[in-house]
C-alpha cells in the first residue's frame, strides 16, 4: 500500500497552508522551503503550474497517490453532476477520510492506519481497505476489541468538529454516513475547477 511518508511540514510550507492539520513547525515558518523561500519576489507562475499545485494539494490533503487520484477523476468525469464537485465528494467518501471526519483519528494518515490494522467496521463487518467508498446510510464503528485503544479514546475526546452529513454515537463509538456532502459543506480549501482543467488538457 503506497502512501506519502516524507516530511509533512515541508509540503505544508510549499502550499502555504497546514494541509496535514495542526503543525507547530509550519506556524513558525509558513513560507515555501528552500533558501529563497522567504523571498517575496518569486516569478509569476504559469497557468499549468497553478493547476498542478492545486492537484498536488488535493492529493496530499486526502493522502491519495497519482494513479488512484486519476481513477477518481475518471469516475467523477463519467458521473452526472459537476466533475470537480463529484471528485471532492468521492475523496470525502473514502473510508479513511470518513474515519478522520468522525474524530476516531486526529489525522487522515492515522485513520488510514486504523483501517489497515483492522480496527474499523462498516455495517458491523471488519474492513481494512482505506479507499473503500462509503455509501449514504453506512454505519462506521470501532471494533469491539479496539474501543479501549488509548489513541482512539484521546482522539475522540479532543474532537470538536461537527459535520452535517455525519452523525456520531459516543456510547457505541459508531457513526452514520448520512449523505454525500455538498461542495459548500466540504471545508477543504481546494479549487477543484483547476484540477478539472488540468486533467482535461
Amino acid at each position: 500500500m503506497a502512501r506519502y511518508t516524507g516530511p509533512k511540514t515541508k509540503i505544508a510550507r510549499k502550499f502555504g497552508e497546514a494541509i496535514f492539520g495542526d503543525d507547530k513547525a509550519f506556524e513558525k515558518r509558513n513560507y515555501p522551503p528552500g533558501q529563497h523561500g522567504n523571498n517575496r519576489r518569486r516569478g509569476k507562475k504559469s497557468e499549468y503550474a497553478i493547476q498542478l499545485m492545486e492537484k498536488q494539494k488535493a492529493k496530499y490533503t486526502y493522502g491519495i497517490l497519482e494513479k488512484q487520484f486519476r481513477n477518481l477523476f475518471s469516475k467523477a468525469n463519467r458521473s452526472k453532476g459537476v466533475t470537480g464537485e463529484v471528485l471532492l465528494q468521492l475523496c470525502e467518501s473514502r473510508l479513511d477520510n470518513v474515519v478522520y471526519r468522525m474524530g476516531i483519528s486526529t489525522s487522515r494518515s492515522g485513520a488510514r492506519q486504523l483501517v489497515s490494522h483492522r480496527h474499523i467496521t462498516v455495517n458491523g463487518e471488519l474492513l481494512n481497505v482505506p479507499s473503500y467508498s462509503v455509501k449514504p446510510g453506512d454505519v462506521i464503528g470501532v471494533r469491539e476489541k479496539s474501543k479501549s485503544l488509548q489513541t482512539i479514546q484521546d482522539s475522540l475526546a479532543a474532537n470538536s468538529s461537527v459535520y452535517e452529513w455525519i452523525t456520531w454515537n459516543t456510547e457505541k463509538k459508531e457513526g452514520t454516513f448520512v449523505t454525500t456532502p455538498e461542495r459548500i459543506q466540504i471545508p477543504e480549501n481546494i479549487k477543484e475547477q483547476l484540477i478539472v482543467e488540468l486533467y482535461s488538457k
